[in-house]
């Protein structure tokens, strides 16, 4: 019922003029606001109330909004290592944009090093018990792609390519046989959705939560590995031997999931090219591997 797209261009300027309203809202104060990252959503960390704010880019995904603090609680729940929602009334609609709040997360975030205890991480959350008080939606696995594709600042001739390579992974897609069974998925597993607090992990991120195959989470990681380069093959094997499973010995769909990954990684990053030389740079090279050159890795964003 929420499903209005705000056309206005999503930039650091216009997300902390939404913080500004919605700090007001809640009774916050936006002074010493730190732009943490700007991506599919901005977020903000409040140092002055140890909150962390996350604005989405449109009304699109308020119920991915609603979903993530629902999922949240059912995992403080069963005592699972999560992020937190704050104390206020939440998501919150402000200027178009669905907010949410969290408890601000001392430590770092995860890296390349932390892709063992990712791979625990996953097998964990894909054994936890479903929830009773609300449903998980069905995982979407190329919801948003299509909407960033049509919306970002890119050539017609980029936008038409990427829009007929999304049809045809539409279609390989609905005629794949998964050989694991279905299961909470967290829809964007790598370790950057990890926050390392004392030594221990505590899973972030979670508008993507879903009823879906585990394989996609594992594909993530094996993505990296695999066509960005950011895993060696000893970090991959770490992962792989503490979730218990290598997706890449799926013959029949690994590859299908991998192009997945590539164009939902390439249509992330293309939100922003305009926001440095580096990204559009960077958006060329994956470009150019989505249409068949494989000669160069990428770089992380």
């Amino acid at each position: 019922m929420r499903d209005v797209t705000n056309s206005k261009q999503f930039s650091a300027q216009s997300s902390l003029n939404v913080l500004r309203a919605a700090c007001d809202l809640v009774g916050l104060s936006d002074k010493h606001a730190e732009l943490m990252r700007l991506g599919e959503n901005a977020l903000y960390n409040l140092p002055d109330f140890h909150v962390v704010v996350r604005i989405a880019r449109t009304m699109d995904y308020w119920a991915d909004a609603e979903n993530e603090v629902a999922v949240a609680r059912w995992l403080a729940s069963h005592g699972f290592p999560a992020a937190d929602v704050a104390d206020f009334p939440q998501p919150i609609e402000v200027d178009g944009h669905p907010v949410t709040f969290w408890r601000f997360i001392p430590g770092r975030e995860g890296d390349r090093e932390d892709i063992a205890t990712l791979g625990t991480v996953l097998r964990r959350l894909h054994s936890t018990p479903l929830p009773t008080d609300f449903r998980l939606p069905a995982e979407d696995i190329l919801g948003r792609v299509a909407p960033r594709i049509k919306t970002a600042p890119v050539s017609t001739a980029d936008r038409d390519f990427l829009l007929v390579r999304l049809a045809e992974l539409s279609s390989a897609l609905t005629h794949l046989s998964y050989p694991l069974h279905p299961a909470p998925t967290h829809g964007d597993a790598h370790t950057g959705n990890l926050m390392i607090c004392e030594g221990q992990p505590i899973l972030i991120d979670f508008e993507r939560v879903a009823w879906g195959q585990p394989e996609w989470d594992l594909a993530v990681s094996a993505t990296e590995y695999q066509t960005a380069g950011w895993l060696t093959e000893e970090e991959y094997r770490d992962f792989v031997d503490a979730y218990g499973y290598d997706v890449t010995t799926w013959t029949e769909g690994f590859d299908t999931l991998r192009a997945v990954h590539e164009l939902k990684m390439t249509t992330w990053l293309m939100q922003n090219v305009n926001e440095s030389p580096d990204i559009a740079e960077e958006y060329q090279v994956r470009m150019r591997t989505i249409r068949g050159d494989r000669s160069s890795g990428w770089r992380p964003f």
